[in-house]
């Protein structure tokens, strides 16, 4: 008796679980305490939430010293469903330090008495995805991997709608829900097509069997791979799966639409890299094209959208960042792309690892001086922005650095090296024709990022209004400028530490 409960009962490492965990328990804290605290000590929850998304994010450092795997096959301690190998561990970085930063910046949203949002729930939902975000890049079978998925994006629908009587909001989160049901009805299809064809749902086990898949159930097997991929794509907001990101980014509170931004992406780029590169490699002449097309529409249509933004339309700013937010979509695809052409897939997905810390750190860096103008203009339009400089010098030239890192111009080097990464991926793979959509989607880009920055130094209409900063948007935007400096004076420190030891 004592052997077969040996048997059956695993040994659980609570220290590769520890991230995600936290924040979950941290979660459920927060849910409970609501019941019990006052209405003006609200506020204590907020703090707490901080603390346990900065702790989740400490709780990595014990990690790096080596793979830690649990939640293992019995039989075969070498296949486990979880694995915080250094690919999971820097998008848990990710995930976490973006999560902390979209929480400072709910912080500030919950005090205005316009935003009409409850707090207790507020902090739950948003402990609860960025749970489910730690947990995904870890996952390494194909449930795990759809159940981490799928924890971090239904907390998302109710966030985004969770403003009481707003139909902007209602409207947005409605319109992402069903684009997300979809996608993930189209992955559990095309994951149940696997499962049946290879009789298995470790990713690692996945790619040997599928190679050798009986002839009866070759179709089968095929078909689950795309829809897979399918699923996936709409995860990752890419073309033709993109259009609820405007909409959905400007119905939701401005934290959630920089959460959506950074962590949705980190989710949607990490399980597709898990799903292409882990577990169908054998399959590489089909998503390898797949996804060059994809990341050539997607930049096209992304940037395209960001150019016919009227900057005098209501919201026009958080259109362009979200239509900005597609475009830089499609870069992050080129690596993952040019990794179906090179026997090395280490250095294009450490570019596209690299270029994803990048954009998330200088991304909500943008959203965070969006949320300062939005505290006085309601509207947020681009238009706002006008002559920032005068009133408010150090945000304007911190909104222009974060812009130029964008686009890629100096001062902004780590964009500029960003893009320079991923460009050699796809060249480097043969995919020129790719590198040459890529770089006009830059130049394109630089017209409506160059745009906005002149605005900020241009003279002010009207009286120039003094924004006040806030403790907790100082400090997301002081993080966010310190990565951006720091990491524009060495480059090479995000690429050699996202692409280091990567599978």
């Amino acid at each position: 008796m004592s052997s077969l409960a040996q048997s059956v009962v695993q040994s659980v490492d609570w220290l590769a679980i520890a991230p995600p965990t936290l924040a979950a328990v941290v979660a459920l804290v927060v849910l409970v305490a609501d019941l019990f605290v006052g209405d003006h000590r609200k506020a204590l929850l907020g703090w707490v939430s901080v603390a346990g998304l900065a702790a989740a994010t400490l709780l990595l450092l014990p990690l790096l010293d080596g793979d830690h795997a649990t939640f293992c096959l019995t039989g075969d301690t070498g296949v486990c469903s979880y694995t915080a190998d250094h690919f999971a561990l820097v998008v848990q970085l990710l995930v976490l330090g973006g999560a902390l930063l979209a929480a400072l910046l709910s912080v500030t949203a919950l005090k205005d008495a316009r935003a009409g949002l409850p707090e207790g729930e507020f902090w739950f939902l948003l402990l609860s995805s960025a749970a489910g975000a730690a947990l995904l890049p870890a996952s390494r079978d194909l449930a795990t991997l759809v159940v981490a998925l799928e924890v971090a994006s239904l907390p998302a629908f109710a966030l985004v709608g969770l403003r009481h009587g707003d139909r902007r909001s209602s409207e947005a989160a409605l319109k992402f829900f069903l684009s997300s049901v979809t996608a993930t009805a189209v992955s559990l299809m095309g994951i149940s097509f696997v499962y049946a064809s290879t009789g298995t749902l470790h990713l690692t086990r996945v790619a040997d069997r599928i190679q050798d898949v009986d002839g009866q159930l070759l179709t089968l097997a095929q078909t689950g791979v795309v829809l897979t991929l399918v699923g996936f794509a709409f995860k990752t907001a890419a073309v033709p799966f993109h259009f609820w990101v405007p909409d959905t980014y400007v119905g939701a509170p401005l934290p959630i639409a920089a959460y959506l931004s950074v962590i949705g992406k980190a989710v949607g780029f990490s399980g597709l890299i898990l799903v292409t590169v882990v577990a169908l490699p054998s399959y590489a002449d089909v998503w390898g094209p797949a996804l060059a097309v994809l990341a050539a529409l997607t930049m096209t249509v992304g940037n395209a959208g960001a150019l016919r933004q009227q900057g005098t339309r209501a919201h026009s700013a958080v259109r362009l960042l979200a239509w900005s937010s597609v475009g830089q979509a499609g870069y992050l695809l080129v690596p993952i792309a040019a990794a179906a052409y090179t026997d090395d897939v280490r250095r294009p997905i450490g570019s596209t690892v690299a270029y994803a810390l990048m954009y998330g750190a200088v991304n909500l860096g943008a959203f965070a001086v969006a949320a300062l103008v939005g505290r006085t203009k309601s509207l947020n339009r681009v238009t706002d922005y006008r002559g920032l400089y005068a009133t408010n010098p150090l945000t304007a030239l911190l909104l222009a650095f974060f812009l130029l890192c964008l686009a890629g111009l100096p001062p902004g080097v780590i964009g500029l090296f960003a893009k320079v990464t991923v460009f050699s991926a796809a060249v480097d793979a043969g995919l020129g024709w790719l590198a040459v959509v890529m770089a006009v989607n830059v130049v394109i880009a630089l017209f409506y990022y160059l745009q906005w920055t002149a605005l900020l130094f241009r003279a002010p209409q009207g009286t120039p209004e003094k924004h006040h900063v806030p403790a907790p948007l100082t400090a997301a935007l002081t993080v966010t400028a310190v990565l951006g400096v720091v990491l524009s004076g060495a480059p090479q420190l995000v690429l050699r530490f996202a692409g280091t030891g990567l599978f």
